[in-house]
């Protein structure tokens, strides 16, 4: 699965160790010991969902750079990079965000964007990228990068996942208070919570995710489309994009490490868990948009 994974895997890890001090410090306990608190629980799982969500956003950036070993081009060392960095100041700029720190990672095609401020942010490209299109399809790739920047679509992600992170810790924990109710019919309560409860949160904590993912990459699919806009606006003209896509068609996306893969230039065309859509649906909104 493409796109999603450097904020959910990283946001899951996140939770994970999260309920794991929980249930180290009593917070279960105090949760369940003398019938279920809703008003305490709801607490709980606002700042299990939106801490890890936030979590992973505040160490994205640092996250992405040495997952994929990114160099980051502080001064261009070859007319290309001197290239790169002009190309994305000029689009920043247009696009009214902060000029983002710029990088290059060896690999096949793909690229990305993270970073948790929209004037502080990453751009990041391939070398197969740069290497197989033409410098104005990778302008067009660039400009679909900046274009998620300033949309804010970190930001829009981080909520997403949070409220749905809000969720399943909180609907885990309602239903496995009544599991465990129901094993433990006439016993005494006072020792806190049991076994039933333990095991429904921790089966439901993982079913649940996987239900969060699948929104949230429903809504990583429909900001592909927003971003593909973008990169047309700034351009100018929608046939660079347009032509980055068809090139993309006809290459093998390179394969980013897990926590960047929510930030790719491609994704997976699985249907549930796909965070882009086709490139034949991107192209076809791109060609039937007015302007």
């Amino acid at each position: 699965m493409k796109r999603i994974l450097l904020f959910v895997l990283t946001n899951l890890a996140i939770v994970v160790v999260l309920g794991i001090v929980a249930s180290v410090l009593g917070v279960n306990r105090f949760l369940t010991a003398n019938g279920l608190n809703l008003t305490a629980l709801l607490g709980f799982a606002l700042i299990m969902g939106f801490g890890g969500a936030f979590i992973s956003l505040l160490i994205s950036k640092p996250m992405a750079k040495w997952s994929s070993g990114v160099q980051v081009i502080s001064q261009p060392r070859s007319p290309d990079e001197a290239w790169l960095l002009q190309t994305v100041q000029n689009l920043a700029t247009k696009a009214g965000i902060g000029m983002p720190e710029v990088g290059v990672f060896e690999g096949e095609p793909n690229a990305f964007a993270t970073g948790a401020f929209k004037n502080s942010a990453l751009v990041a490209v391939s070398t197969g990228l740069l290497q197989g299109m033409t410098r104005e399809e990778v302008e067009a790739v660039l400009g679909h990068e900046v274009a998620h920047i300033a949309n804010g679509d970190m930001v829009t992600m981080t909520l997403i996942q949070g409220v749905m992170n809000t969720f399943v810790v909180f609907l885990s924990r309602v239903i496995g208070y009544a599991v465990d109710s129901f094993l433990r019919r006439g016993d005494d309560r006072s020792s806190g919570p049991g076994i039933g409860y333990y095991a429904t949160t921790i089966v439901l904590d993982i079913v649940l995710g996987f239900a969060a993912a699948i929104i949230v990459a429903w809504f990583s699919r429909h900001r592909e489309f927003r971003a593909d806009a973008g990169a047309a606006r700034l351009m100018g003209r929608r046939q660079p994009m347009v032509a980055a896509l068809q090139r993309l068609g006809g290459m093998v996306p390179g394969q980013l490490p897990k926590n960047v893969e929510a930030m790719g230039i491609t994704g997976s065309i699985g249907k549930l868990f796909a965070t882009h859509p086709p490139l034949e649906e991107r192209i076809a909104a791109l060609q039937s948009a007015q302007g």
